[in-house]
This record gives structure tokens, C-alpha cells and sequence, in this order.
């Protein structure tokens, strides 16, 4: 849903669906418990195999989600090719602030994060530390998978996990200091603060670039100031102005 918020021309986009923010929310405090959890190991296992199978069951569901879900947490509306994401790292930085949801580097890094936590939750299942756990599944293959698994998900899929979740808040980081775009407040309310609302047409750029690309159908809402099916913005390459601002049926959610 896209809103006039004010005489600046501002425009407030619901970019993110409610179950995408809880789930994002819901992973990032299940990384920190099960790297906290294995680190300190003990009866603390328990623990760190109740949110393996948590973190597990969530990456499926966003995967899915992903396919059935809002617009912008769809993969179809942001998963670039290498070359748009090494196009868009070359942007200066006031052309990237035209992206609505994840730019194609941000979509690389979804695309990581989501393969890594599922590859290493996965791992978990058939990993043995030979001391007081063992993954539910080790008795299914055999002693070479298990050593295989465990060291794996002891070596490197930990720490590959954790230096992406560095980086990604590092990227956050310098785009909110460098950049003056806060990435981290629409995620947590869902709304993102556009100077334009997003074109009628999907198809009218690839993939969340900047300069007005890969942004969704006319989600719209009513200006602050006018009247209800007041005109909207004028369509690309055309003198009249876009149909009065309403809700697509793409956005017809409680989210």
C-alpha cells in the first residue's frame, strides 16, 4: 500500500508483509541463541537443538513464502542475475535509493543467508559432537556422513554464517552513516519513505534498481491532503494522470 504522507511529496510504501518482518525477527534472535547455545554447550544443547529445528522449520516456510507471499517478499519481484547486482554496486549511491525492496545485492545476500542457515540446520541433524548429542538422524547414514556433517557444521558453515551476518549488518550499517537510507525501519514497521510512489506496470524495471526499477503495481492509497480517488502521478511516457489511488488487489492483505 502506497500513501501521500505530506507536502514534501513523500510516499509511504507497505513493503513488508507482517509475516516476512516476524520471521526475520524470529531468525536473527534464533542465530544468536544457537551460536550463544554451542558455544557454551552443556545442557544448553537442548536448547540448541529445539531452535536448530526452529530455524529449520523457518527457512522452509520463508522458501515458501517467497512463492505465495506479499509482493516485495516474493523472489520474483527481487532475485537478480550477477551481472544487475554488479550493475547496481556501480550506482552512485542517490540512484540506489530508488529500490523499493531488496536491491540485487541485497537479494544476493537474502539468497546466501537463507541457503547457509538451511544447509547448516540441515548439517545439525547428522552431526555428532561424541560426547552427549547427536542429531536425530545419524543413525540413517553412515559414520563418514556423520564426521562429514559435524565437521561442517562445527567449521565452516559457523563461521561462513557468521562473517554474512557481519557483513550484512556492517551494509546496514554504512548505508544508514554513508548512504542516509535507514534499511533497518522498514523492516521493522513494514513501511518504507519513497519521493515516488511505485509505477503501475511490475514490469517497468528489474529487479529493485535504482532509478525507479523493479518496483511493484500501483499499490496506492488516499493523499493526506485530498479527497478520496484523487488523481495519482502521471504514468512513464504518458500526459495523464494515472488512475485515482487504490489498493491493488496484490495488497488486499490484514498485513
Amino acid at each position: 500500500m502506497v500513501s501521500f504522507v505530506g507536502a514534501d511529496n513523500l510516499f509511504s510504501v507497505r513493503v513488508w508483509d507482517l509475516p516476512t518482518r516476524l520471521c526475520h525477527g524470529a531468525l536473527a534472535l534464533l542465530f544468536f541463541a544457537l551460536v550463544l547455545s554451542g558455544q557454551i554447550g552443556g545442557d544448553l544443547m537442548v536448547w540448541h537443538m529445539r531452535c536448530g529445528y526452529a530455524m529449520l522449520s523457518l527457512v522452509i516456510w520463508r522458501i515458501l513464502w517467497g512463492f505465495i507471499g506479499g509482493y516485495w517478499s516474493r523472489f520474483s519481484s527481487f532475485v537478480s542475475t550477477p551481472l544487475q547486482a554488479w550493475r547496481f554496486s556501480r550506482l552512485p549511491l542517490d540512484e540506489k535509493q530508488g529500490a523499493v525492496g531488496h536491491n540485487p545485492l541485497g537479494a544476493w545476500s537474502v539468497l546466501a543467508m537463507l541457503c547457509l542457515l538451511g544447509l547448516q540446520a540441515w548439517a545439525g541433524l547428522f552431526s555428532d559432537d561424541q560426547i552427549a548429542t547427536s542429531g536425530p538422524l545419524t543413525a540413517l547414514v553412515s559414520e563418514a556422513w556423520v564426521e562429514r556433517a559435524t565437521q561442517w557444521h562445527t567449521g565452516p558453515g559457523k563461521w561462513a554464517l557468521i562473517a554474512l551476518v557481519v557483513l550484512h549488518l556492517g551494509s546496514i550499517y554504512w548505508y544508514r552513516k554513508v548512504g542516509r537510507i535507514d534499511l533497518l525501519r522498514p523492516m521493522l514497521t513494514g513501511d518504507k519513505i519513497l519521493a515516488n510512489p511505485a509505477p503501475d506496470n511490475p514490469a517497468a524495471g528489474s529487479h529493485g534498481q535504482g532509478g525507479g526499477a523493479g518496483r511493484a503495481p500501483a499499490h496506492t492509497g488516499r493523499p493526506a491532503h485530498g479527497g478520496r480517488g484523487a488523481p495519482g502521478p502521471a504514468r512513464p511516457g504518458s500526459d495523464r494522470p494515472s488512475r485515482p489511488m487504490q489498493r491493488s488487489d496484490e495488497d488486499k492483505s490484514p498485513w
